[in-house]
């Protein structure tokens, strides 16, 4: 993303994955990753590989 942080992510290449939610999931998301960046510091990138992972951890794959 132009003009945004970017992080040093942990593996050298990124692959984009897209997610279609309804509006209100939109932006309750969007509003939760502002918000941790601002808590904890991390990138929107480290937030999102965190997401990830934690998803796929919970559902054992």
């Amino acid at each position: 993303m132009p003009g945004s942080k970017t992080a040093r992510p942990s593996s050298p290449q990124l692959i984009e994955l897209r997610l279609q939610v309804p509006p209100d999931l939109y932006r309750a998301f969007q509003r939760c990753v502002w918000i941790r960046i601002n808590e904890t510091g991390q990138t929107q990138l480290e937030i999102m590989e965190e997401l990830v992972r934690h998803f796929l951890k919970e559902h054992g794959c």
